[in-house]
């Protein structure tokens, strides 16, 4: 793409003007610029994206499964057969 000049530049503020009016131009600047600036934040945040924490390093679900089983064997085990727990 080669650059604009001076008389590109004209024509198309000249566009601009004619598109927009006079009186909406400053306005229509600034929301493009807000937009602008919004997306460029937002671009900015895709590269940064890091996980926040570690997952944690508790015991995994196959631990903590097998050590509810135990728990609940050694409780079947104090029972009696009638439901009544053992003097």
């Amino acid at each position: 793409m080669q650059d604009l000049g001076w008389a590109e530049i004209l024509i198309i503020a000249l566009v601009f003007v004619l598109l927009f009016g006079a009186k909406k131009l400053p306005e229509t600047a600034r929301a493009v610029g807000r937009s602008l600036r919004i997306f460029k934040a937002e671009a900015g945040r895709l590269h940064d994206d890091e996980p926040a924490e570690p997952p944690p390093s508790g015991p995994t679900l196959e631990e903590q499964a097998r050590r509810l089983e135990e728990r609940a064997a050694r409780l079947r085990a104090g029972m009696r057969e009638d439901g009544q727990a053992k003097p």
